[in-house]
């Protein structure tokens, strides 16, 4: 099930960046505000479209649910007896997409049981793909073509597939990704502790879920998030990094993120790689 699960969700999400990058192409697009006053594009909203249809067959299949930002919220009560479903943000990073610097993304994590079990993140305009399964490790993809199709077999994907954290520099200095969009005190104070800590600092900066992803990589070592996310924005980059061999924790607790809450808003969050492979 697992493997067919994303075999979907990478068809899913190529045929999604496809929709939002004519959108994004074009000569201008259409904004909304939200009832929060955050931006929703006609891209959202393709995006979204295109992914119902995709996902509709195995969802009959397998009876999986589907709880999307650009979708119908479904009540508590409803949803907190799913076994399986798909948490989805058809677009991530709205405000890139916006500003046109290409750090947006299309996040699929499926659900079951409560455990992370797929993560696709995909970021069309920048043509790569980062994907996860359980218990089979996490991968990132630059050659997209390969999920053009959904005859692609599990052994093509991997070949053209390198899987996280990649190969690092032990000369690299320690390194903290963050918003590009939304900075805050609390961040400033944490690296501050930080540079007592390690000295040298290298901050990166990117937009959506590619945070998560860089962290997964071994590109950042962390990520700290101290401001507001919805659990669509970090579900599939957290199974990406848990795959990967890093954590993704509350700052009060230190537990995991969970999923499916009666709130979907996430607490303050810390992302953090595993033990990268090092070169010399």
């Amino acid at each position: 099930m697992l493997k067919e699960a994303l075999m979907t969700a990478l068809v899913a999400a190529y045929k999604a960046g496809e929709a939002i990058n004519s959108v994004y192409d074009s000569a201008d697009f259409e904004v909304e505000l939200k009832e929060d006053k955050s931006p929703l594009t006609l891209a959202d909203r393709s995006s979204h479209n295109v992914i119902l249809k995709e996902l509709a067959q195995f969802n009959n299949k397998y009876n999986c649910q589907l709880l999307s930002e650009e979708g119908k919220l479904f009540p508590y009560n409803e949803r907190k007896d799913w076994q399986c479903f798909w948490l989805i943000d058809p677009l991530d990073g709205t405000k890139e997409f916006i500003k046109r610097n290409g750090e947006f993304t299309v996040n699929l994590a499926l659900i079951h049981n409560g455990v992370l079990v797929i993560g696709v993140v995909y970021a069309p305009a920048m043509g790569c793909c980062y994907f996860a399964c359980k218990n089979a490790g996490s991968f990132k993809l630059n050659s997209v073509e390969v999920i053009e199709t959904r005859n692609n077999s599990w052994d093509i994907l991997i070949k053209n597939s390198k899987q996280l954290p990649l190969l690092q520099s032990t000369n690299k200095p320690f390194t903290v990704v963050g918003s590009r969009s939304h900075g805050s005190e609390s961040f400033d104070e944490f690296i501050q502790a930080l540079r007592l800590k390690y000295g040298e600092i290298e901050l990166m900066s990117a937009g959506s879920s590619l945070k998560l992803c860089l962290v997964a990589e071994g590109a950042a070592n962390i990520y700290p998030r101290f401001g507001h996310t919805m659990e669509w924005d970090t579900a599939a980059g957290h199974c990406i990094v848990n795959e990967a061999g890093g954590t993704v924790v509350t700052i009060d607790t230190g537990k995991p993120l969970v999923y499916n809450k009666e709130n979907l808003l996430n607490p303050w969050f810390i992302v953090k790689g595993g033990a990268p492979p090092q070169c010399h």
